[in-house]
């Protein structure tokens, strides 16, 4: 049982933005401000989505545009802030760009895109 002598008292405030270790041997890593590292084919796929969202804002606005602009916006987000795209979300695009068949066929970036997703 240790004595009231070998106590030893820590108080931590506040530790938004900082990196620490406690403990013998601790070891702390920090990477604040990065993003996670992504690979070629998510590199063309980023590129891709960006390009796409490019075109759709020179084009009439319809819901369905809107539509596909909003998922692509959420891919191009959860890319940028994780790394890579959850399936689900390259599901929802490949559904929305299946169904604006008439624009992947005018516009090459979102043919781009479809052909990157497989759809």
């Amino acid at each position: 049982m240790a004595s009231d002598e070998s106590r030893l008292d820590v108080t931590i405030g506040d530790v938004s933005g900082s990196t620490f270790a406690i403990g013998d041997h601790a070891h702390a890593e920090s990477h604040h401000g990065t993003t996670a590292p992504r690979d070629e084919d998510i590199e063309r796929l980023l590129d891709a989505i960006r390009e796409l969202r490019a075109d759709l804002g020179r084009t009439r606005a319809t819901p369905q545009t809107a539509d596909l602009d909003a998922a692509l916006a959420d891919a191009e987000d959860e890319i940028t802030r994780t790394g890579n795209p959850g399936r689900s979300r390259l599901q929802r695009l490949r559904e929305l760009l299946t169904d604006a068949e008439s624009l992947t066929a005018v516009l090459a970036s979102a043919a781009t895109l479809a052909g990157l997703l497989g759809t």
